[in-house]
């Protein structure tokens, strides 16, 4: 069993995969600190040198690699439903779950994480509405189940995508 948490920057996807492993006893994956070690270097270094192109390409690597591991729960960064390859291959290949939040949430997640090359500008609140503009009916269009986040415990959601997988097939349990 795999699950693929995508969604926007700030959704909770690092916090609630981690979580997630744990509760369902999987290994767990964040495409964006595989990429910075294959790398050897930190994301906005990548955009800086290489631009998103090189950067979505490296992303696109990982996620194919990753997304062949079993029984895993993989983070994917913000801007991996872009590319039509990685959606083909999250889809065919695990449990898609949306983590869907409000730009106000995100704003506030993200508000100190100088490790998100995109919110480096005047107008942080313009950039996150041009990205949700464009990614979320990509989000929609590959996912098996949509959550929101908003002003909700990471224990919470993690617990409605437990009942959502326990729904979709039987889960093993550890004693």
């Amino acid at each position: 069993m795999n699950v693929f948490l995508i969604g926007p920057m700030g959704a909770g996807k690092s916090t609630i995969g981690r979580l997630l492993s744990q509760e369902l006893a999987l290994e767990f994956h964040d495409s964006d600190r595989e990429i910075e070690e294959r790398a050897g270097t930190n994301i906005p270094w990548i955009f800086d040198v290489e631009g998103e192109a090189g950067f979505r390409q490296r992303e696109e690597a990982a996620i194919d690699e990753l997304s062949r591991l079993d029984n895993i729960v993989l983070a994917t960064g913000g801007g991996a439903v872009l590319r039509e390859a990685n959606r083909r291959h999250l889809q065919s290949r695990g449990t898609v779950v949306y983590l869907h939040t409000s730009i106000e949430q995100q704003l506030e997640r993200t508000a100190k994480d100088r490790n998100r090359p995109l919110l480096q500008t005047e107008n942080p609140r313009a950039v996150l509405e041009a990205l949700i503009k464009e990614r979320d009916p990509l989000y929609r269009s590959c996912c098996d189940l949509l959550i929101k986040t908003d002003r909700r415990h990471p224990r919470g959601v993690v617990n409605d995508i437990v009942r959502f997988l326990k729904r979709q097939q039987p889960l093993k349990t550890s004693d």
